[in-house]
């Protein structure tokens, strides 16, 4: 026996949630993971139990919440292509029927992931958790919608907190995978003049944010911006990215609006034959969103203190690529 309380975690294969759960793993405390294919888990540990399941599923939920004190709802459906009620379903409803399964099982804390993109593009360099909500796309959306769950269960005898991770990466995110692989094939186009701001966050430094926002006293009913020691211009964040590989920066710079026209007509051209668009207008707001946000509150109230800054943070992330065989 470990002594420490039973962690339950939804999104357990995926980079934040397998992350998260092999911490909480090495600090000796048992997990309950719900997992939607456990033959591609790729988790295994003596304290560990594989649920699976899926946050459609209530049943499934019950069962990963029994015995559980604290509860991560890490799993989402992110930014692949689909209907708003998929999106509904999964970031929304989900969340809600993860709420109610812990709220029957008597668990003490549920610490909620939600996203910085509530805010869409941030009108206020650095914005913080009380900035207005600006969703964009249904994945956005779905997330506020989720938000807005967790706040209407507070006071029903479950502690809930709520993080907003900043953009993740780092060993294990395939995400930015295409970013360096096209920059060091130096096909890499740059989207406009790279001066919207861009806030990264380590997934180390991401998990520890979310270890302090289960042990943190007195934080029932707050909302956590989590990032990393510093956001940039996006020409920076790139320039940076190149020099990690290394590879020269990219050459070729197009403006911004043609581009999202030339998309736009990329979508309708697409959608008819059931086909994802190669240019998407959605992808293109990397280019263009401001994302600088404070984590103020997080350093003030839970202890955060992000450690890995970009230079180290890409220097690891390509090593992990080059060791799976993923970058030349």
């Amino acid at each position: 026996m470990t002594g420490r309380a039973t962690v339950a975690v939804t999104g357990a294969t995926g980079l934040l949630g397998g992350a998260l759960t092999r911490r909480l793993l090495a600090e000796g405390y048992p997990v309950r993971a719900l997992v939607r294919s456990p033959a591609a888990a790729r988790l295994q540990h003596p304290a560990l139990t594989i649920i699976p399941g899926s946050v459609s599923d209530a049943a499934s939920l019950r069962l990963l919440v029994e015995g559980a004190e604290t509860v991560f709802h890490i799993a989402a459906m992110y930014r692949s292509d689909g209907p708003w009620e998929a999106f509904a379903d999964v970031n929304w409803h989900g969340t809600e029927r993860i709420i109610d399964a812990a709220l029957g099982a008597g668990v003490r804390r549920l610490v909620h992931c939600s996203t910085i993109g509530i805010h869409g593009s941030a009108a206020v360099t650095p914005a913080d958790e009380n900035a207005p909500a600006d969703p964009r796309d249904n994945y956005q959306l779905s997330k506020f919608f989720a938000e807005r769950a967790c706040r209407d269960a507070l006071g029903g005898g479950m502690e809930i907190v709520i993080a907003r991770p900043c953009g993740i990466y780092g060993p294990g995110d395939l995400r930015m995978l295409k970013l360096f692989r096209m920059l060091q094939k130096r096909l890499f186009v740059q989207i406009g003049a790279g001066d919207a701001n861009f806030h990264p966050v380590f997934i180390d430094d991401l998990v520890e944010g979310f270890m302090l926002a289960m042990t943190a006293a007195e934080v029932d009913g707050e909302t956590f911006i989590l990032g990393g020691p510093e956001y940039l211009p996006l020409r920076d964040y790139i320039a940076a990215a190149a020099a990690a590989l290394p590879s020269p920066l990219p050459w070729l710079r197009l403006p911004y609006p043609p581009v999202e026209v030339a998309a736009r007509w990329c979508e309708r051209l697409c959608a008819p034959l059931g086909i994802q668009p190669p240019l998407h207008r959605r992808r293109l707001t990397f280019f263009k969103h401001n994302r600088a946000f404070s984590i103020a509150k997080a350093r003030e109230r839970l202890g955060y203190v992000p450690r890995v800054g970009l230079t180290e943070g890409f220097a690891r992330t390509v090593h992990w690529y080059r060791q799976e065989g993923l970058l030349a």
